[in-house]
C-alpha cells in the first residue's frame, strides 16, 4: 500500500475525459494493451465507467479513466471529476475525447470552459475516425479552428485523430504520452 501511495503522489498523471460513449475505454485499451496492469472494461452501453479509475503504467505514470459526461452520467460526476481536476497535483495532461462522427457538442464546450476556469492543460483527441470519411475529418478540424480562441489552455493545438478499432493514430498518441510523461526522450538539432 505504501508503494502505491508513494507512486500516486510523485508520479505524473494523464487523464482521459469525454462524453459518454465517445470511446474512452476502447482508446485506453488500444493505447496500453501491452501494459498488464491496465485492464479496462469495455461496454457498448454508454456511461459504463462510473468512477475515476487509476492505473499505474509500468511504475512510470498514472492513467486516469474518468466517467463520461452527458447520457447516463453518474450523479457524483461533478464532485468526483471536477474535484479531482481542481485539486490535481501531478496531472500533466488531460485528453478530451471528441466523437468524430458528432464533433464538438455543447457538453464538450462546457468541458472546455471548465479546463479554462481551472487552468488545466489539455489536448483534443478525435475518436472513431474509422467511421467517418476524410471530408468529415477535415470539417471536424476546421470546427476546432473556429473555436481556437476558446482553447486558451490547449497545450497542443493540433488535435489527434485516432481509431481504437483499426489503430490509426495510436502510435503517434502513444509517443506523445511517452514524451509528456518523461518516458520518451526526443533529441534534435
Amino acid at each position: 500500500m505504501f508503494k502505491f501511495m508513494w507512486g500516486f503522489f510523485f508520479l505524473l498523471q494523464v487523464a482521459f475525459l469525454g462524453r459518454s460513449n465517445v470511446g474512452k475505454s476502447s482508446l485506453i485499451q488500444a493505447l496500453f494493451h501491452q501494459c498488464p496492469h491496465v485492464k479496462v472494461n469495455i461496454s457498448s452501453k454508454p456511461g459504463h465507467t462510473k468512477t475515476l479509475n487509476f492505473y499505474q503504467v509500468r511504475k512510470k505514470f498514472f492513467l486516469i479513466d474518468m466517467p463520461g459526461y452527458g447520457y447516463n452520467m453518474p450523479q457524483h460526476f461533478a464532485s468526483s471529476v471536477e474535484g479531482y481536476l481542481q485539486n490535481r497535483r501531478r496531472l500533466c495532461r488531460t485528453f478530451l475525447l471528441i466523437d468524430s462522427e458528432i464533433g464538438i457538442t455543447k457538453a464538450d464546450n462546457i468541458a472546455l470552459e471548465m479546463f479554462d476556469e481551472f487552468r488545466i492543460p489539455y489536448v483534443l483527441v478525435f475518436t472513431k475516425i474509422d467511421k467517418v470519411n476524410r471530408y468529415i475529418q477535415l470539417q471536424t478540424l476546421l470546427s476546432v479552428l473556429k473555436i481556437k480562441d476558446q482553447l486558451s489552455h490547449c497545450c497542443f493545438s493540433q488535435p489527434f485523430f485516432v481509431s481504437a478499432k483499426i489503430g490509426n493514430g495510436i502510435p503517434l498518441l502513444q509517443s506523445f504520452i511517452g514524451y509528456i510523461t518523461g518516458n520518451l526522450k526526443i533529441t534534435g538539432h
